[in-house]
Protein backbone atom coordinates (compact mmCIF):
# COMPACT_ATOMS: atom_id res chain seq x y z
CA UNK A 1 0.00 0.00 0.00
CA UNK A 2 1.30 3.86 -1.28
CA UNK A 3 1.42 5.70 1.99
CA UNK A 4 0.39 9.67 1.15
CA UNK A 5 3.40 12.17 1.87
CA UNK A 6 2.40 13.14 5.26
CA UNK A 7 1.94 9.35 6.40
CA UNK A 8 5.78 8.79 4.87
CA UNK A 9 7.06 11.30 6.63
CA UNK A 10 5.18 11.10 10.10
CA UNK A 11 7.10 7.24 9.78
CA UNK A 12 10.45 8.83 8.80
CA UNK A 13 10.44 10.55 12.05
CA UNK A 14 9.39 7.54 13.75
CA UNK A 15 12.10 5.27 12.63
CA UNK A 16 14.89 8.23 13.02
CA UNK A 17 14.05 8.89 16.45
CA UNK A 18 14.72 5.01 17.29
CA UNK A 19 17.75 5.15 15.24
CA UNK A 20 18.56 8.33 17.19
CA UNK A 21 17.84 7.38 20.76
CA UNK A 22 20.13 3.75 20.13
CA UNK A 23 22.97 5.89 18.63
CA UNK A 24 22.86 8.16 22.42
CA UNK A 25 23.32 5.07 24.30
CA UNK A 26 26.61 4.67 22.65
CA UNK A 27 27.40 8.34 22.91
CA UNK A 28 26.83 7.97 26.96
CA UNK A 29 29.55 5.73 27.58
CA UNK A 30 32.01 8.21 25.79
CA UNK A 31 34.48 9.92 27.96
CA UNK A 32 35.49 13.66 27.72
CA UNK A 33 38.55 13.09 24.98
CA UNK A 34 36.36 10.99 22.34
CA UNK A 35 33.78 13.37 23.10
CA UNK A 36 36.30 16.13 21.73
CA UNK A 37 38.05 14.58 19.06
CA UNK A 38 34.97 13.46 17.43
CA UNK A 39 33.20 17.14 17.41
CA UNK A 40 36.96 18.14 16.38
CA UNK A 41 37.22 16.24 13.18
CA UNK A 42 33.20 17.04 12.61
CA UNK A 43 34.49 20.53 12.46
CA UNK A 44 37.24 19.88 10.24
CA UNK A 45 35.02 18.42 7.64
CA UNK A 46 32.38 20.81 7.90
CA UNK A 47 35.18 24.08 7.64
CA UNK A 48 36.97 21.90 4.64
CA UNK A 49 33.37 21.20 2.82
CA UNK A 50 32.69 25.08 3.77
CA UNK A 51 32.77 27.20 0.24
CA UNK A 52 30.92 23.86 -1.65
CA UNK A 53 28.03 23.57 0.68
CA UNK A 54 27.76 27.76 1.47
CA UNK A 55 27.38 27.21 -3.15
CA UNK A 56 24.86 24.60 -2.78
CA UNK A 57 23.07 26.42 -0.07
CA UNK A 58 22.71 30.21 -2.21
CA UNK A 59 21.66 27.65 -5.60
CA UNK A 60 19.20 25.63 -3.75
CA UNK A 61 17.80 28.68 -2.07
CA UNK A 62 18.15 32.05 -3.74
CA UNK A 63 19.05 33.53 -0.48
CA UNK A 64 22.42 35.30 -0.45
CA UNK A 65 26.08 35.48 -1.21
CA UNK A 66 27.80 32.33 -1.76
CA UNK A 67 31.28 33.96 0.02
CA UNK A 68 28.99 34.94 2.98
CA UNK A 69 27.81 31.65 3.37
CA UNK A 70 31.12 30.55 3.75
CA UNK A 71 31.93 32.09 6.11
CA UNK A 72 28.99 31.54 7.69
CA UNK A 73 29.81 27.89 7.07
CA UNK A 74 33.12 28.38 9.06
CA UNK A 75 31.45 30.05 12.17
CA UNK A 76 29.32 26.87 12.63
CA UNK A 77 32.31 25.05 11.97
CA UNK A 78 35.66 25.99 13.18
CA UNK A 79 35.43 29.48 15.01
CA UNK A 80 32.39 27.39 16.48
CA UNK A 81 35.10 25.12 17.70
CA UNK A 82 37.86 26.83 18.79
CA UNK A 83 35.28 28.78 21.34
CA UNK A 84 33.91 25.37 22.71
CA UNK A 85 36.70 22.81 22.42
CA UNK A 86 37.71 23.70 26.41
CA UNK A 87 34.22 23.30 27.52
CA UNK A 88 33.69 20.97 30.08
CA UNK A 89 30.16 19.04 29.04
CA UNK A 90 30.84 14.98 29.29
CA UNK A 91 31.19 14.05 33.69
CA UNK A 92 32.19 15.96 36.58
CA UNK A 93 32.04 19.39 35.16
CA UNK A 94 32.77 21.44 38.21
CA UNK A 95 33.28 20.36 41.95
CA UNK A 96 33.60 22.84 45.06
CA UNK A 97 35.28 20.95 47.72
CA UNK A 98 34.86 23.51 50.51
CA UNK A 99 30.77 23.62 50.19
CA UNK A 100 31.19 19.96 49.22
CA UNK A 101 29.21 19.57 46.20
CA UNK A 102 30.02 18.47 42.74
CA UNK A 103 28.20 18.69 39.64
CA UNK A 104 27.98 16.10 36.79
CA UNK A 105 26.99 16.94 32.73
CA UNK A 106 24.00 14.83 31.79
CA UNK A 107 23.02 15.17 27.96
CA UNK A 108 19.14 16.02 27.29
CA UNK A 109 19.21 13.09 24.65
CA UNK A 110 17.44 13.56 21.27
CA UNK A 111 17.72 16.86 20.02
CA UNK A 112 15.06 18.13 17.35
CA UNK A 113 17.11 20.91 15.17
CA UNK A 114 14.49 22.67 12.66
CA UNK A 115 16.77 24.63 10.28
CA UNK A 116 15.52 27.49 8.27
CA UNK A 117 16.31 28.29 4.57
CA UNK A 118 18.33 31.62 5.18
CA UNK A 119 21.20 29.82 6.86
CA UNK A 120 20.88 26.33 6.06
CA UNK A 121 24.11 24.76 5.82
CA UNK A 122 25.41 26.82 8.71
CA UNK A 123 23.09 26.59 11.27
CA UNK A 124 23.40 22.50 10.43
CA UNK A 125 26.74 22.64 11.55
CA UNK A 126 26.39 24.23 14.27
CA UNK A 127 23.02 22.68 16.07
CA UNK A 128 24.86 19.39 15.34
CA UNK A 129 28.11 20.61 16.96
CA UNK A 130 26.40 21.67 20.22
CA UNK A 131 24.57 18.56 20.16
CA UNK A 132 27.44 16.41 19.87
CA UNK A 133 29.39 18.25 22.20
CA UNK A 134 26.94 17.53 25.01
CA UNK A 135 27.05 14.30 24.17
CA UNK A 136 23.58 14.34 22.64
CA UNK A 137 22.14 13.25 19.44
CA UNK A 138 20.55 15.40 16.72
CA UNK A 139 17.58 14.58 14.18
CA UNK A 140 17.31 17.72 11.57
CA UNK A 141 13.38 19.12 10.34
CA UNK A 142 14.96 21.14 7.26
CA UNK A 143 12.80 23.96 5.60
CA UNK A 144 11.71 22.52 2.63
CA UNK A 145 13.54 24.96 0.27
CA UNK A 146 16.71 23.86 1.66
CA UNK A 147 16.45 20.03 1.81
CA UNK A 148 19.11 19.35 -0.66
CA UNK A 149 22.23 21.24 0.83
CA UNK A 150 20.87 20.15 4.37
CA UNK A 151 21.12 17.04 3.73
CA UNK A 152 24.45 16.82 1.94
CA UNK A 153 25.87 18.93 5.12
CA UNK A 154 24.21 16.07 7.03
CA UNK A 155 26.30 13.29 4.66
CA UNK A 156 29.20 15.39 5.53
CA UNK A 157 29.15 15.51 9.54
CA UNK A 158 28.08 11.73 9.26
CA UNK A 159 30.76 10.65 7.14
CA UNK A 160 33.23 12.74 9.51
CA UNK A 161 31.49 10.77 12.97
CA UNK A 162 32.34 7.29 10.98
CA UNK A 163 36.06 8.37 10.41
CA UNK A 164 35.77 9.21 14.29
CA UNK A 165 34.57 5.74 15.14
CA UNK A 166 31.37 7.38 16.13
CA UNK A 167 27.91 6.42 15.52
CA UNK A 168 26.47 7.73 12.16
CA UNK A 169 23.14 7.22 13.50
CA UNK A 170 24.15 10.43 15.84
CA UNK A 171 23.26 12.89 13.17
CA UNK A 172 20.40 12.42 11.45
CA UNK A 173 17.99 14.40 9.09
CA UNK A 174 14.22 14.12 7.82
CA UNK A 175 14.32 13.29 3.88
CA UNK A 176 10.76 14.21 2.92
CA UNK A 177 9.88 17.35 5.26
CA UNK A 178 6.29 18.28 6.22
CA UNK A 179 4.43 19.82 8.93
CA UNK A 180 2.96 16.76 10.32
CA UNK A 181 6.76 15.34 10.21
CA UNK A 182 8.16 18.51 12.12
CA UNK A 183 5.12 18.35 14.27
CA UNK A 184 5.70 14.63 15.26
CA UNK A 185 9.47 15.29 15.81
CA UNK A 186 8.98 18.22 18.20
CA UNK A 187 6.43 16.29 19.85
CA UNK A 188 7.71 12.63 20.04
CA UNK A 189 8.16 11.29 24.12
CA UNK A 190 12.00 10.64 23.15
CA UNK A 191 12.74 13.92 22.21
CA UNK A 192 14.76 15.29 24.46
CA UNK A 193 14.89 19.08 23.87
CA UNK A 194 13.81 21.39 20.32
CA UNK A 195 16.31 23.85 19.13
CA UNK A 196 13.99 26.30 17.05
CA UNK A 197 15.14 28.24 14.79
CA UNK A 198 12.79 29.57 12.02
CA UNK A 199 9.32 31.84 11.71
CA UNK A 200 7.67 33.05 14.71
CA UNK A 201 4.66 30.34 13.78
CA UNK A 202 7.39 27.28 13.42
CA UNK A 203 8.89 28.94 17.35
CA UNK A 204 5.51 29.09 18.66
CA UNK A 205 4.66 25.45 17.43
CA UNK A 206 7.80 24.47 18.77
CA UNK A 207 6.77 26.01 22.54
CA UNK A 208 3.45 24.30 22.20
CA UNK A 209 4.59 20.53 21.68
CA UNK A 210 4.62 19.62 24.96
CA UNK A 211 8.40 19.07 24.99
CA UNK A 212 11.16 21.22 26.51
CA UNK A 213 12.10 24.04 23.67
CA UNK A 214 14.89 26.85 22.97
CA UNK A 215 13.47 29.13 20.07
CA UNK A 216 14.30 32.76 19.35
CA UNK A 217 12.08 35.46 17.98
CA UNK A 218 12.28 37.85 14.70
CA UNK A 219 14.49 40.54 14.39
CA UNK A 220 14.70 44.14 13.72
CA UNK A 221 17.17 45.99 15.50
CA UNK A 222 17.66 49.71 14.85
CA UNK A 223 21.05 51.14 14.68
CA UNK A 224 21.23 54.53 16.42
CA UNK A 225 24.57 57.18 15.70
CA UNK A 226 24.53 59.40 18.08
CA UNK A 227 26.50 62.79 17.91
CA UNK A 228 29.29 61.26 19.50
CA UNK A 229 29.98 58.63 16.54
CA UNK A 230 32.60 58.47 14.15
CA UNK A 231 30.14 58.56 11.10
CA UNK A 232 32.41 57.23 8.48
CA UNK A 233 33.29 54.04 10.47
CA UNK A 234 29.60 53.88 11.56
CA UNK A 235 27.89 53.83 8.27
CA UNK A 236 30.88 51.21 7.02
CA UNK A 237 29.91 48.94 9.80
CA UNK A 238 26.10 49.17 9.05
CA UNK A 239 26.61 48.85 5.42
CA UNK A 240 28.93 45.80 6.25
CA UNK A 241 26.25 43.89 8.13
CA UNK A 242 23.27 44.64 6.26
CA UNK A 243 25.15 43.32 2.73
CA UNK A 244 26.78 40.67 4.34
CA UNK A 245 24.73 37.62 2.75
CA UNK A 246 22.99 40.09 1.76
CA UNK A 247 21.16 40.66 4.84
CA UNK A 248 20.17 37.09 6.02
CA UNK A 249 21.18 37.10 9.56
CA UNK A 250 18.55 37.99 11.73
CA UNK A 251 20.86 40.71 13.93
CA UNK A 252 21.27 42.59 11.05
CA UNK A 253 20.45 46.09 10.97
CA UNK A 254 16.95 46.86 9.86
CA UNK A 255 16.79 50.87 10.91
CA UNK A 256 19.22 53.48 11.18
CA UNK A 257 18.38 56.44 14.02
CA UNK A 258 19.88 59.35 13.97
CA UNK A 259 19.86 62.79 15.65
CA UNK A 260 18.74 66.06 14.00
CA UNK A 261 22.35 67.58 14.26
CA UNK A 262 23.58 64.58 11.95
CA UNK A 263 21.44 63.84 9.74
CA UNK A 264 23.31 66.00 6.77
CA UNK A 265 26.53 64.16 7.54
CA UNK A 266 24.92 60.70 7.84
CA UNK A 267 23.14 61.02 4.41
CA UNK A 268 26.35 62.03 2.67
CA UNK A 269 28.29 59.33 4.08
CA UNK A 270 25.32 57.07 2.72
CA UNK A 271 25.86 58.22 -0.58
CA UNK A 272 29.64 58.59 -0.52
CA UNK A 273 29.34 54.32 0.95
CA UNK A 274 27.00 53.14 -2.06
CA UNK A 275 23.43 53.73 -0.22
CA UNK A 276 20.52 55.49 -2.46
CA UNK A 277 17.84 57.31 -0.66
CA UNK A 278 14.75 56.83 -2.03
CA UNK A 279 12.12 59.34 -2.41
CA UNK A 280 8.25 59.18 -1.66
CA UNK A 281 7.61 57.95 -4.73
CA UNK A 282 10.16 55.39 -5.01
CA UNK A 283 9.65 54.31 -1.03
CA UNK A 284 5.86 53.73 -2.23
CA UNK A 285 6.98 51.52 -4.88
CA UNK A 286 9.41 49.33 -2.95
CA UNK A 287 7.14 49.14 0.09
CA UNK A 288 4.86 47.50 -1.84
CA UNK A 289 7.17 44.18 -2.50
CA UNK A 290 8.56 43.90 1.05
CA UNK A 291 5.88 42.86 2.67
CA UNK A 292 2.61 39.86 1.20
CA UNK A 293 -0.91 41.06 1.40
CA UNK A 294 -1.26 38.91 5.13
CA UNK A 295 1.30 41.38 6.19
CA UNK A 296 4.33 38.52 6.45
CA UNK A 297 7.37 39.01 4.98
CA UNK A 298 8.37 38.93 1.22
CA UNK A 299 10.17 35.95 0.37
CA UNK A 300 11.38 37.00 -2.94
CA UNK A 301 12.67 39.85 -1.17
CA UNK A 302 14.82 37.79 0.98
CA UNK A 303 18.55 38.02 0.06
CA UNK A 304 18.63 39.59 -2.45
CA UNK A 305 20.79 42.30 -3.63
CA UNK A 306 19.87 46.27 -3.39
CA UNK A 307 19.49 46.35 -7.16
CA UNK A 308 17.50 43.60 -7.93
CA UNK A 309 14.79 44.62 -5.05
CA UNK A 310 14.95 48.11 -7.08
CA UNK A 311 14.18 45.89 -10.38
CA UNK A 312 11.44 43.89 -8.71
CA UNK A 313 9.55 47.38 -7.75
CA UNK A 314 10.60 49.10 -10.75
CA UNK A 315 12.71 51.70 -9.28
CA UNK A 316 15.75 53.16 -11.06
CA UNK A 317 18.93 53.19 -9.09
CA UNK A 318 22.91 53.89 -9.38
CA UNK A 319 24.47 50.59 -10.13
CA UNK A 320 26.70 50.51 -8.03
CA UNK A 321 24.27 51.20 -4.91
CA UNK A 322 24.62 48.78 -2.04
CA UNK A 323 21.85 49.32 0.45
CA UNK A 324 18.25 51.11 -0.07
CA UNK A 325 17.03 53.81 2.53
CA UNK A 326 13.88 55.20 3.16
CA UNK A 327 13.28 58.05 5.51
CA UNK A 328 10.32 57.24 7.86
CA UNK A 329 8.31 59.14 10.84
CA UNK A 330 5.53 56.24 11.80
CA UNK A 331 6.54 52.93 13.34
CA UNK A 332 3.91 50.33 13.03
CA UNK A 333 2.87 46.55 11.51
CA UNK A 334 1.52 48.35 8.27
CA UNK A 335 5.04 50.41 7.89
CA UNK A 336 7.85 47.73 5.86
CA UNK A 337 10.04 50.26 6.58
CA UNK A 338 9.43 49.80 10.60
CA UNK A 339 9.50 45.67 10.42
CA UNK A 340 11.99 43.09 9.99
CA UNK A 341 13.77 43.37 6.16
CA UNK A 342 15.99 40.47 5.43
CA UNK A 343 17.46 42.14 2.01
CA UNK A 344 19.90 45.20 1.97
CA UNK A 345 16.67 47.73 2.81
CA UNK A 346 16.57 50.01 5.84
CA UNK A 347 14.32 52.52 7.70
CA UNK A 348 15.84 55.90 8.39
CA UNK A 349 14.43 57.94 10.88
CA UNK A 350 15.58 61.43 12.55
CA UNK A 351 15.22 62.38 15.91
CA UNK A 352 15.57 65.90 17.71
CA UNK A 353 17.74 64.76 20.38
CA UNK A 354 19.40 60.83 21.97
CA UNK A 355 16.40 60.80 24.56
CA UNK A 356 13.71 60.75 21.65
CA UNK A 357 16.13 58.66 19.87
CA UNK A 358 16.41 56.05 22.22
CA UNK A 359 12.02 55.67 22.43
CA UNK A 360 12.26 55.98 18.66
CA UNK A 361 14.70 52.72 19.04
CA UNK A 362 11.79 51.09 21.86
CA UNK A 363 9.12 52.00 19.67
CA UNK A 364 10.60 49.98 16.81
CA UNK A 365 11.69 46.78 19.06
CA UNK A 366 8.33 46.49 20.20
CA UNK A 367 6.69 46.89 16.94
CA UNK A 368 8.78 43.84 16.00
CA UNK A 369 12.17 42.14 17.00
CA UNK A 370 11.75 43.07 20.92
CA UNK A 371 14.85 40.87 23.04
CA UNK A 372 16.64 40.37 20.35
CA UNK A 373 19.77 42.75 19.13
CA UNK A 374 20.36 46.54 18.13
CA UNK A 375 23.92 48.44 17.62
CA UNK A 376 24.68 51.90 19.28
CA UNK A 377 27.49 54.15 17.15
CA UNK A 378 29.12 56.37 19.74
CA UNK A 379 31.87 57.27 21.64
CA UNK A 380 30.00 59.09 24.56
CA UNK A 381 29.78 55.97 27.58
CA UNK A 382 26.93 57.98 29.33
CA UNK A 383 24.77 57.31 26.46
CA UNK A 384 25.83 54.02 26.19
CA UNK A 385 25.14 52.78 29.35
CA UNK A 386 21.78 54.77 29.07
CA UNK A 387 20.84 52.65 26.23
CA UNK A 388 21.97 49.37 27.71
CA UNK A 389 19.70 49.91 30.98
CA UNK A 390 16.67 50.27 29.13
CA UNK A 391 16.25 49.00 25.77
CA UNK A 392 14.53 45.65 25.58
CA UNK A 393 17.04 43.33 23.70
CA UNK A 394 19.35 40.81 25.09
CA UNK A 395 22.24 42.20 23.13
CA UNK A 396 23.48 45.91 22.69
CA UNK A 397 26.38 46.25 20.19
CA UNK A 398 29.11 49.16 20.22
CA UNK A 399 30.29 50.57 17.51
CA UNK A 400 30.28 47.05 15.58
CA UNK A 401 28.86 45.63 12.54
CA UNK A 402 25.30 43.69 14.10
CA UNK A 403 24.70 40.69 11.67
CA UNK A 404 28.76 39.71 13.27
CA UNK A 405 28.83 41.69 16.08
CA UNK A 406 25.87 39.55 17.20
CA UNK A 407 26.62 35.94 16.11
CA UNK A 408 29.90 36.41 17.89
CA UNK A 409 32.47 37.43 14.77
CA UNK A 410 33.58 40.93 15.51
CA UNK A 411 32.40 40.80 19.53
CA UNK A 412 32.94 38.65 22.12
CA UNK A 413 29.66 37.37 22.08
CA UNK A 414 29.90 33.30 21.91
CA UNK A 415 29.86 32.30 18.36
CA UNK A 416 26.20 31.13 17.40
CA UNK A 417 23.53 30.95 15.28
CA UNK A 418 20.57 30.54 17.23
CA UNK A 419 20.32 33.97 19.62
CA UNK A 420 18.17 33.98 22.35
CA UNK A 421 15.55 36.74 23.21
CA UNK A 422 14.46 36.22 26.67
CA UNK A 423 11.50 36.61 28.59
CA UNK A 424 10.65 40.02 26.74
CA UNK A 425 11.01 37.91 23.07
CA UNK A 426 9.20 34.88 23.99
CA UNK A 427 12.33 32.71 24.73
CA UNK A 428 13.41 30.65 26.83
CA UNK A 429 16.92 31.75 27.07
CA UNK A 430 18.46 36.01 26.62
CA UNK A 431 22.19 33.74 25.62
CA UNK A 432 23.77 33.11 22.53
CA UNK A 433 23.05 29.21 22.38
CA UNK A 434 25.91 27.10 23.01
CA UNK A 435 26.81 23.73 23.83
CA UNK A 436 25.87 24.74 27.48
CA UNK A 437 22.15 24.72 26.89
CA UNK A 438 21.78 21.16 25.52
CA UNK A 439 22.95 19.57 28.94
CA UNK A 440 21.47 18.90 32.28
CA UNK A 441 23.45 19.45 35.16
CA UNK A 442 23.28 16.68 38.10
CA UNK A 443 24.27 18.35 41.38
CA UNK A 444 25.49 16.41 44.42
CA UNK A 445 25.41 17.56 47.76
CA UNK A 446 26.61 16.35 50.96
CA UNK A 447 25.26 17.14 54.21
CA UNK A 448 27.24 20.28 56.06
CA UNK A 449 24.82 20.99 58.53
CA UNK A 450 22.58 19.16 61.12
CA UNK A 451 18.87 20.31 61.25
CA UNK A 452 19.40 21.17 65.59
CA UNK A 453 22.00 23.58 64.06
CA UNK A 454 19.62 25.11 62.07
CA UNK A 455 17.03 25.38 64.85
CA UNK A 456 19.70 26.99 67.07
CA UNK A 457 19.45 25.99 70.77
CA UNK A 458 22.03 25.78 72.70
CA UNK A 459 20.61 22.63 74.23
CA UNK A 460 19.85 21.03 71.14
CA UNK A 461 23.11 22.17 69.45
CA UNK A 462 25.24 21.11 72.40
CA UNK A 463 24.79 17.02 71.70
CA UNK A 464 25.89 17.60 68.41
CA UNK A 465 28.70 19.96 69.27
CA UNK A 466 30.42 17.38 71.62
CA UNK A 467 29.98 14.53 69.33
CA UNK A 468 31.52 16.28 66.71
CA UNK A 469 34.59 17.07 69.04
CA UNK A 470 34.40 13.12 69.79
CA UNK A 471 35.55 12.64 65.69
CA UNK A 472 38.27 13.85 63.87
CA UNK A 473 37.03 15.60 59.94
CA UNK A 474 38.58 12.55 58.23
CA UNK A 475 36.42 10.03 60.38
CA UNK A 476 33.34 12.41 59.61
CA UNK A 477 33.99 11.84 56.50
CA UNK A 478 34.58 8.06 56.68
CA UNK A 479 31.52 7.22 58.48
CA UNK A 480 29.30 10.17 56.16
CA UNK A 481 30.53 7.93 52.97
CA UNK A 482 29.84 4.71 54.50
CA UNK A 483 26.00 6.11 55.65
CA UNK A 484 25.95 7.19 51.79
CA UNK A 485 26.74 3.47 50.49
CA UNK A 486 24.37 1.75 52.54
CA UNK A 487 22.01 3.48 51.21
CA UNK A 488 22.86 3.33 47.85
CA UNK A 489 22.69 -0.34 48.49
CA UNK A 490 19.70 -0.44 50.37
CA UNK A 491 16.38 -1.93 48.57
CA UNK A 492 14.42 1.10 49.57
Amino acid sequence: MELDKDLRSVQEVRDLVKASKAAGKVLAVYDAAKIDAIVQMVAAACDAQAERLGAMAVEETGFGVPADKALKNKLGSSILYDSIKGMKTIGIIAEDKEKRMFEVAVPVGVVAALIPSTNPTSTTMFKAIIALKGANTVIFSPHPNAVQCVLETVRVIRGALQKAGAPEDAVLCITEPTIQATNELMGHSDTGVILATGGPGMVRAAYNSGNPAIGVGAGNGPAFIERSADVPAAIRHIFESKTFDNGTICASEQSIVTERCLRKQVLEEVSRQGGYLLNDEESKKVARILLRANGFMNPAIVGKPANTIAQMAGVDIPAKTRVLLSEQTTVGEDNPYSREKLCPVLGFYVEEDWERACERCMEILHNEGVGHTMTIHSQDEAVIREFALKKPVMRLLVNTPAALGGVGVTTSLAPSLTLGCGAVGGSATSDNVTPMHLINIRRIAYGVRELDEIRGGEARGAPVQAARQQFSQAEIERIAAEVILRITNSKL
